[in-house]
């Protein structure tokens, strides 16, 4: 018998390594859902196999990407963060400033609510999780300002804001309240408006009712 590959089994052997690597891909977004979810609902001390199972992996797929459960909660956080970021692209190409502004601080305000879930752990005073509260200033605040910038010189706006003391206020309206849903109302979402309507408003009117 002849010990020379078949060309099939070569073009298999070479195609290997890629299927290998979206299957990690895959695992590795089913298991950072699936942790979102059980966290919200569980908390962060949640058993980590029932993480597995509802990423359909077994345990040791799981301890392989994240041998940690802080890194695991790090990588949660991290992934929710870039999805809001992420969303400001798209906002922007599709609608004028100053909405695709209204929309990208609604769509915030889902990554409040599922970092509500993560809390516990993020203020722990736990090292492992410092380094995510300059990751969380490096990519949101300036996504917000450009946001800003944009609907400003569009004259959507016209308050001047800072953009990490925006976001601190409308996370700070959200504790305590109901998630966001795009298509929510309830009494977060009304007080979250506001707070947009008054980027809107002039500066005497906002003087006259500050007086």
């Amino acid at each position: 018998m002849s010990s020379t590959p078949s060309a099939e089994s070569v073009l298999a052997d070479a195609a290997s390594p890629r299927r290998m690597r979206s299957d990690a891909r895959q695992n590795l977004d089913s298991l950072l859902e699936a942790a979102k979810s059980v966290f919200a609902e569980s908390g962060v001390d949640a058993p980590i196999r029932s993480i597995a199972a509802r990423a359909g992996v077994g345990v040791g797929t799981l301890y392989r990407h994240f041998p940690l459960r802080s890194d695991l909660i790090s990588a949660v956080f991290r992934r929710e963060i870039d999805a809001c970021v992420d969303a400001a692209p798209e906002l922007e190409a599709a609608y004028p400033p100053g909405e695709a502004l209204d929309r990208w601080i609604m769509r915030y305000t889902q990554f409040v609510a599922a970092k509500r879930g993560l809390a516990a752990a993020l203020h722990s005073g736990d090292p492992a999780y410092e380094p995510l509260a300059e990751y969380f200033a490096t990519h949101l605040a300036p996504t917000l300002e450009r946001l800003l910038d944009a609907a400003r010189a569009s004259g959507d706006i016209v308050q001047q804001v800072d953009a990490a003391e925006f976001l601190a206020a409308v996370a700070n309206l959200c504790h305590g309240g109901e998630p966001i849903e795009a298509e929510a109302s309830g009494r977060t979402r009304r007080m979250v408006l506001l707070l947009l309507a008054g980027l809107r408003a002039p500066e005497d009117t906002l003087a006259a009712q500050a007086g």
